[in-house]
Parts: C-alpha cells; sequence; structure tokens
C-alpha cells in the first residue's frame, strides 16, 4: 500500500482495485461532463490569503450542521451503490463517520439497507430521499427512515429525470454486475473486490427489493426503477413530503437563486447548493461559483450547504470561508472506500481535516467560525458575467 497523503492518493488505488463499471459509475459526469470538471476547476479559481504573526495555538476544525456537532463541517454526501464500491460499503462508510465524528447520508439506492446501517451503527445518521410515483413504497419508505431513527431527511429535487451518463450505459451499470465477457474480463482482473463481495450481505438494492411488489431480482427492479422517478415533482409535493416526514430537512440539487427562495420560504433546515456532482444538468455552473449569490438571497434565512468538487481540506476552507455553513464529500470518501474499506473512509477523512486544520492557521485562523471572504482572494468575475 503506498503512502497516503492526498485524496489523490486514494483515488489511484480505487481505481486499480474496483471494477471498471463502478470506477466509471464514481468518476463520470452527464453528456459532455463540463459541469464534472468544473466543480473542481473552478475552486482552483480561488485562492488563500495568507496571514503571519498570528497565534496558531488551540486550533478547532469543530463545528454545527442543522445543530449537530462535527468534528469539521464535512458530511459524507449520499451516494448509490456504495455497497458495490467494498463489500458492506454503506455499513463500512457509516461507521466510519460515526467514529470520526461526521454526519453519515444513505441514499435510497444504497445496497446496504436502512435497518441493516441502522443495525450496525450507534449513532443516528441522515437519510437522502428519492422520490418514487409509487406512493405506498414512498409511505413505507418514509416510516422505515422514523423506525431507524434517522436524525434529518435529505430529499434530493434535481433528479426528476435521469441525466445521461454516457459511461454507465456502455458499461451496462447494474448490481449486481451482468456477466457479459466484457465484465467477466474486468472482474477476473479484480480478485480482491471479488473474495470481498462473496462474504457481502447483500449485492442488489436493499430499500427496494422485497419491499416492492413483484421487485425480488435485478431484472425486475431495472424495470421498476426505469419508471419509478417522479417527474411530477413539485414545491407542493416537497411540501407534503417535509409535512409527512416532521423532523429536519435538508433539501439537496439547489443551484438556482429562486429556488433557494422557494426551499426557504417552505421552512427548510438547510439547503444543499448542488448540481449532482455534474451528473445532471451538464453545462450548469459549478456549484462553488452559485454558493455567493444564493448566500446573498438566503443567507439569513437558511442555513446553506454545499456539495460539489470538494477534493481537500483548502476545498472545504474556501466553502466555508464564502459563507457555507457545511459541505459534503462524495467521491473523495468513495475513493477511500473502494481502495480501503472502512479504513480508506477513515483516512479521507484524516487527510482533509489535516488540511483543513493547516490551512486555517496559515490564513490567521484558529476557529471555523473565524472563517470569511477575508481568508480568500476571489476574482472580480468569479460568478461570471451572463445576461
Amino acid at each position: 500500500m503506498p503512502t497516503i497523503t492526498c485524496i489523490d492518493d486514494l483515488k489511484t488505488v480505487y481505481k486499480r482495485r474496483v471494477p471498471r463499471m463502478f470506477f466509471d459509475y464514481t468518476e463520470s459526469g452527464s453528456w459532455t461532463e463540463q459541469t464534472f470538471r468544473d466543480n473542481c476547476s473552478d475552486f482552483e479559481k480561488l485562492r488563500l490569503r495568507q496571514r503571519v504573526a498570528v497565534d496558531m495555538t488551540g486550533r478547532s476544525t469543530g463545528s454545527e450542521m442543522i445543530g449537530q456537532p462535527v468534528t469539521m463541517p464535512v458530511a459524507l454526501a449520499p451516494v448509490g451503490l456504495i455497497g458495490m464500491q467494498h463489500a458492506d460499503g454503506e455499513i463500512k462508510a457509516a461507521q466510519a463517520a460515526e467514529e470520526f465524528g461526521v454526519p453519515f447520508t444513505l441514499s435510497t439506492m444504497s445496497i446496504n439497507s436502512i435497518e441493516e446501517v441502522a443495525e450496525a451503527t450507534r449513532e443516528p445518521f441522515w437519510f437522502q430521499l428519492y422520490t418514487m410515483k409509487d406512493q405506498d413504497f414512498m409511505n413505507r419508505l418514509i416510516e422505515r427512515t422514523r423506525a431507524a431513527q434517522c436524525s434529518a431527511l435529505v430529499i434530493t429535487l434535481d433528479l426528476q429525470i435521469l441525466g445521461q451518463r454516457h459511461k454507465d450505459i456502455k458499461n451496462g451499470l447494474s448490481a449486481p454486475p451482468k456477466l457479459t465477457p466484457r465484465t467477466v474480463a474486468n472482474l477476473s482482473t479484480k480478485i480482491a473486490w471479488g473474495m470481498e463481495m462473496l462474504q457481502a450481505k447483500r449485492r442488489n438494492f436493499g430499500n427496494i427489493v422485497g419491499h416492492v411488489e413483484g421487485v425480488t431480482d435485478t431484472s425486475a427492479l431495472g424495470a421498476w426503477t426505469a419508471e419509478q422517478f417522479d417527474p411530477a415533482l413539485d414545491w407542493n409535493k416537497v411540501s407534503k413530503l417535509m409535512e409527512q416526514w416532521g423532523g429536519k430537512v435538508i433539501l439537496k440539487g439547489i443551484l438556482d437563486v429562486e429556488d433557494a427562495k422557494m426551499a426557504a420560504k417552505l421552512g427548510a433546515d438547510a439547503i444543499i447548493v448542488s448540481n449532482h456532482g455534474g451528473r445532471q444538468l451538464d453545462g450548469a455552473l459549478s456549484s462553488i461559483r452559485m454558493l455567493r449569490p444564493i448566500l446573498d438571497a438566503v443567507g439569513s434565512d437558511i442555513e446553506v450547504h454545499l456539495d460539489g468538487g470538494i477534493r481537500s481540506g483548502q476545498d472545504v476552507l474556501k466553502a466555508i470561508a464564502m459563507g457555507a455553513k457545511g459541505t459534503y464529500v462524495g467521491r473523495s470518501f468513495v475513493y477511500g472506500l473502494g481502495a480501503m474499506g472502512k479504513a480508506g473512509v477513515q483516512k479521507s477523512l484524516q487527510v482533509i481535516q489535516k488540511e483543513l486544520d493547516v490551512s486555517m492557521a496559515l490564513c490567521g485562523a484558529t476557529q471555523i467560525d473565524a472563517l470569511s471572504e477575508r481568508n480568500l482572494l476571489i476574482p472580480d468575475d468569479f460568478e461570471g458575467r451572463w445576461q
């Protein structure tokens, strides 16, 4: 195992270890992947303001997200299929997040079910909800989330229809993998992954299989999910879901000022500025570019978080300094999970925290709540000039 000093080191091991279709699932966006690339590259346009002769003792990266104490203002984002990146991936990621002291968000499209993750953890986690047409399934899914004592519902708003991801189509992405000559050839080079997967609790979508009438195998699941994402989702339905849940709600997929205002009007606890990791509307602006306009519009009315493009502690610092109260890592922790399992997720968080801590100190700040735009050098045209 090479020495791990940054997230890219974990990505290198991850690429070597997992099957091609699951690496491509993580490391891709929709269409031309412009937004996928911009999510990362736009962070590079921001510079940090170095300060010296500042007392750097007594530093802390501790903060809060929706009233929950966190070791640093970072949550594990909801990512589908991570139980195929590593055996029992959702369980291992949730345990790593719990031990580190940051929130874990379980995806509706997880491999390990809500119940399996709840059984394997001690602290409440967050659950990410996709809205489906099957109302009976939705009602039962929310009740299962409540029974698992999840402490927040993260409602994703930007996947009413699925953006086209060329690599997933070409790879025939499925869980478990379909055994075609191409996938068999690739799987034969991933022996360690395969041996671990043989011992996994499950290899299909645990929140769906067995919970929908007639969906008992992969082919039935594919037919059901292809028709189930609800294109009729609107603010009225979002309001009803919030009322039905009755607890803390985070609305994910906000990338427009007017949508942010609507989310605040509904009384959500937080919004996540996000473009689904560049996997939905290709050509949309990056999350970090849209952060400041959204904060200017609603920052005093609702807690604003950011998801998309974070690969380092400096990226976290930049988002928090611009005014976000929390950030999310998706690909960064998946690289660690696929590379080293639970230890890899912990390593990804350690890498990010160390870089956040050191960079914060060199910017002259010792506490998260001391960060502001004074710590940044922001180009005059960072948000762009658009008609």
